[in-house]
């Protein structure tokens, strides 16, 4: 009996101080003292955690990250949007689990892209194993965005091919077809013909790929660079097939031809011969 008694009070004791840093909390972040108020959501997340409700807890954490950016604690920041997150996947929601590391990748983009690379690919995955693959859409073209900012060609390309792959599983054409073509254009960008020509050809095995559009553009973009015809190439980037997709990729798409067209044939042309050295 005394056992249970202590148990019980216990539990009151933890519902009490957890209704108290609420309302701390609002008090503190009502007078602008946001780090004080910070401190008092981290106590009120921990209070719910006790009290088995992990749906509050998370919640909390999402206010003491928001808190967290605004007083530029970035490290702060990714980690109470994980532990967010964390709570969420144990209350069996996918979507808010995903949607808080998607709040943590933007507040991170342009102070620490890399982390929020992580957080963007984390988020993507969450919702791919739970088979919401269409509501990762704008995260696999935020990740995209990231690594364009970074110069990492490859691997922006990369996350455009897995938007393609999720958009085919949602039979989300449009969005498929985009996706293989903005890969296409970043290959261009990132002065990789072969690379762009292979993904043309293994994109163009898919039917809706083959009769789209963008699989025109991209064949006359091609064309355009194998023949060294740089006004073709300016007058297709400017079309618009190209001006419907994301801002990142028209950016780049208006930039071309990067560097040399004629350099580009002649190592073309280099890479069929490779044996000759005379």
């Amino acid at each position: 009996m005394m056992t249970k008694l202590t148990l019980t009070r216990w539990s009151a004791d933890w519902r009490g101080a957890t209704e108290l840093y609420e309302q701390a909390a609002n008090g503190f972040r009502a007078s602008s003292k946001y780090e004080r108020a910070k401190v008092a959501l981290e106590k009120a997340s921990q209070g719910q955690v006790m009290q088995s409700s992990p749906w509050d807890a998370a919640k909390h954490m999402e206010s003491a990250a928001a808190l967290a950016q605004k007083l530029s604690i970035w490290n702060e920041v990714a980690d109470f949007y994980r532990k967010a997150s964390e709570l969420y996947v144990e209350c069996g929601r996918a979507q808010p689990a995903s949607d808080a590391l998607g709040k943590a990748a933007r507040a991170l983009e342009e102070v620490k892209p890399e982390d929020a690379i992580q957080l963007y690919t984390d988020a993507c995955e969450i919702l791919e194993e739970d088979g919401r693959d269409q509501m990762a859409f704008d995260l696999y073209r935020a990740c995209a965005s990231v690594y364009i900012k970074l110069e990492k060609f490859t691997d922006a390309a990369t996350f455009f091919l897995r938007l393609g792959v999720a958009a085919d599983k949602c039979d989300a054409t449009n969005s498929q077809c985009k996706a293989y073509l903005s890969a296409i254009i970043v290959y261009l960008y990132g002065h990789d013909l072969k690379q762009a020509e292979k993904c043309y050809n293994d994109c163009s095995q898919i039917d809706a790929f083959l009769k789209s559009d963008q699989n025109r553009t991209a064949s006359r973009l091609l064309t355009a660079y194998n023949e060294g015809d740089i006004e073709e190439i300016k007058k297709v980037a400017c079309s618009s097939t190209v001006s419907n997709l994301d801002h990142a990729i028209i950016k780049l798409a208006r930039k071309l031809p990067t560097g040399d067209v004629t350099a580009v044939q002649m190592n073309a042309g280099d890479d069929l011969d490779e044996d000759d050295l005379t």
